[in-house]
């Protein structure tokens, strides 16, 4: 009942589901029948006469509950402090006044004119439709599911260029005086002076913590695709840096089973081994899968030796993992109950919108520790 039966409006996927069970099979049990039973330390059970009594044993719990009593790392609540206070200053800014001072110094549209020139000179130069059929075409098959999946990435790619170039240009303009300041470009002036994201690009583009992020990852991730179709298929694929990771685990899928006479593609599931390369050390390709780099661990670290999940050290929130190989099989067969089957998603929010899929990892400990630990896999940490 606990466990699937749904409980308000916190379980909202099937981890959160799996969260539930696991505590229910932790502490609901003969077991906590004991005398020595205890959820945590000073979390015991009660036996007493009365409500009274009762009543007097809640009062006497500690008014703020430790990480350690959810079965979380003590590290889960330096992120705890850290996104409240995030949310504080992020209020604090958002309610400053944003007419411009006659102080001494630059004035807003100074500034803002400035980072713009900067983040313009920057910015990648635009794909030619053509070129691109072109050098897809030359790379084999343009049906191939790799190829069009390239294809799909570099348009959305060229969505964001064209929409900041168009921005930028328009914003020079509106400062100079020679086109209207509209609502867009009013908080474009506003996000980029803030170090946000303006809503238009970041509607046609991924999650950030600054400005300054964003435009990196706008570097990096047009340096993935400009290297794939300019210069070859790369030995290791950098995830983080698609807007459809999904489609990109759909279409090694669909390549794995079109090299295998006799797979049918709803029978062919992944499967996973992490290896002990570096992304700069990944210098061939697998024979079959890819190799996927820049995940990170939150909640666990990682043995590189024994290739197991181990606990984090202090203040130490993330931990890189080495480059994982992604492959699949034919095979429905459960996997091996002792691996951990770890969520990935895109950004630190865990949401359905930010999850991509599970991977297996090896572990010495029960799965279930790992659970409460609320392990995960994340693309981007900023």
């Amino acid at each position: 009942m606990l466990g699937e039966v749904q409980y308000g409006g916190r379980v909202t996927d099937d981890y959160d589901k799996r969260l539930l069970n696991t505590f229910a099979t932790v502490w609901f049990g003969e077991h906590m029948f004991q005398d020595t039973f205890a959820f945590y330390e000073g979390y015991g059970i009660p036996k007493c006469a009365t409500i009274e009594q009762y009543m007097d044993y809640i009062d006497n719990l500690p008014a703020t509950d430790t990480p350690q009593v959810f079965g979380l790392h003590p590290n889960a609540d330096i992120t705890y402090q850290s996104n409240t206070t995030k949310e504080v200053l992020e209020t604090i800014l958002s309610i400053q006044p944003k007419d411009t001072g006659g102080g001494i110094g630059e004035t807003r549209e100074a500034v803002v004119y400035r980072m713009a020139k900067d983040m313009m000179s920057k910015l990648p130069k635009n794909y030619s439709p053509h070129e691109v059929k072109e050098r897809i075409k030359a790379m084999g098959d343009p049906a191939a599911p790799m190829n069009i999946f390239l294809k799909q990435e570099i348009d959305r790619m060229q969505r964001v260029i064209s929409n900041v170039r168009s921005t930028l240009t328009d914003l020079e303009l509106a400062i100079d005086g020679t086109i209207v300041m509209n609502e867009i470009l009013r908080d474009a002036l506003d996000s980029i002076y803030d170090a946000r994201i303006p809503h238009t690009w970041q509607k046609v583009s991924w999650d950030s913590s600054s400005l300054g992020f964003w435009f990196t990852e706008l570097l990096e991730r047009n340096t993935q695709f400009s290297n794939w179709i300019f210069k070859g298929r790369p030995s290791s694929f950098w995830m983080t840096g698609f807007f459809n990771p999904q489609g990109f685990l759909t279409a090694m899928r669909q390549e794995v089973s079109r090299a295998h006479k006799g797979w049918a593609l709803d029978v062919v599931t992944l499967c996973n081994d992490v290896t002990q390369l570096t992304r700069e050390s990944t210098k061939d390709p697998p024979k079959e899968g890819v190799y996927v780099c820049g995940l990170y661990l939150e909640g666990a670290s990682w043995d590189k030796k024994n290739s197991i999940l181990v606990e984090p050290q202090p203040k130490v929130l993330f931990t890189a993992l080495p480059v994982v190989h992604v492959y699949a099989t034919d095979s429905t067969d459960p996997k091996d109950p002792t691996l951990y089957q770890c969520p990935v998603y895109k950004k630190p929010r865990r949401t359905d919108l930010t999850y991509i899929t599970p991977l297996w990892l090896k572990t010495v400990l029960n799965p279930n520790h790992w659970i409460l630990r609320g392990v995960a896999l994340l693309c981007d940490i900023k």
